[in-house]
């Protein structure tokens, strides 16, 4: 009988996408290819993509860039550790290894951001070197022609599969059947309504068999969601306005927003000014009021992010509020999280 990766790798012959980072064997657009499409589509991924490639067309020069040039051009694109990540990593390969990429999957996961299914992407596309990835895509295609009930957000789940992909990985041509399989899950075992009648593996898919295909693969649990209510200060004065980068270790590290206070509950601008962050802000001087905007929630993996937007205009600043106040018209050469890029879109918001 004909094995599960010859019919694959047909398939792949057929129906395969033809992506850019597919054209190439450099380990750095591999690399970066993967980063981008951590938790994004490839449609939206491909514009962004290029235009990493086109102003870092090596690990050379994405290594010597700012923190907030490659912030401002990830902006849209979310999970901004990956952006930090990628920077991190781009700078250890300059000075770890001389600026030529990794070789071994050992080195490439060495590196800031990078996990096994990263790693193992990269080595066999680039190198063909025989390791197995094991994304989403692989997890519903081998859970259905294997009908496996173990669920895959578990550690023995987890071991499991990554063991299943290496005894199917075609030591031939690893990079091309990881694309293949990958692809497979895509764009033919899809998460809902797969084409399972016009599938090639359907005599060989034991889910398929079994009735269950729509069960696998097996999750345990579902996320638990959080709600956050961000109140943002649109400060305004003359031709600056308030503009701050938010530090720590929460959502949108190393962004720009307006000052913002956040509270446990929806609130009014009475109940803000007096919070010591207020009145940092804004002080006892005169302000104005121009209009309250509240934002559509903004989803996120595990929170809600529910955000209004005072407008306020003042004569004055204070000593606080100085040390943050930019050109307006610069506003947009800094990385702002994706709500409030939105609202500054937007028609009618006031500058």
């Amino acid at each position: 009988m004909e094995r599960i990766s010859d019919q694959l790798l047909a398939w792949y012959a057929r129906e395969g996408r033809d992506l850019p980072w597919r054209r190439t064997r450099d380990p750095y657009r591999i690399w970066l290819s993967e980063v981008i499409l951590q938790q994004t589509r490839v449609a939206q991924g491909m514009t962004y993509y290029e235009r990493f490639v086109t102003r870092f067309p090596d690990v050379v020069s994405l290594a010597a860039a700012s923190e907030d040039e490659v912030l401002r051009l990830w902006q849209g694109l979310g999970y901004y550790s990956r952006a930090r990540n990628l920077l991190a990593a781009a700078r250890e390969v300059v000075g770890r290894f001389g600026g030529e990429f990794p070789r071994t999957p050992e080195e490439v996961r060495s590196l800031p951001g990078v996990g096994d299914y990263t790693a193992a992407a990269v080595c066999s596309a680039a190198y063909d070197t025989p390791c197995a990835v094991v994304d989403g895509n692989v997890y519903r295609v081998l859970s259905r022609l294997f009908d496996i009930d173990l669920a895959i957000d578990t550690t023995a789940g987890r071991r499991a599969f990554a063991a299943l992909a290496r005894e199917q990985l075609d030591s031939r041509q690893p990079g091309r059947y990881n694309q293949a399989i990958m692809d497979f899950g895509a764009l033919q075992c899809v998460p809902a309504s797969p084409h399972c009648e016009v599938c090639p593996l359907e005599d060989r898919c034991l889910a398929r068999a079994a009735g269950t295909v729509d069960r696998r693969p097996v999750k345990q649990g579902r996320t638990h969601q959080r709600d956050r209510w961000f109140n943002y200060l649109h400060v305004t004065s003359g031709g600056r306005t308030l503009l701050c980068r938010r530090d720590g270790r929460d959502i949108w590290q190393g962004l720009y927003e307006f000052p913002m206070i956040e509270t446990a509950a929806p609130a009014e601008l009475s109940q803000l000014t007096d919070d010591p962050r207020f009145v940092e802000w804004l002080g006892d001087g005169p302000w104005r009021l121009l209009r309250t905007v509240s934002l559509p929630v903004h989803q996120l993996s595990h929170q809600r992010i529910h955000a209004r937007l005072f407008r306020i205009e003042t004569p004055t600043l204070t000593s606080a509020a100085e040390s943050i106040a930019i050109p307006t018209d610069r506003i947009g050469e800094r990385a702002l999280p994706r709500l409030l890029d939105r609202y500054l879109s937007s028609d009618d918001v006031i500058l």
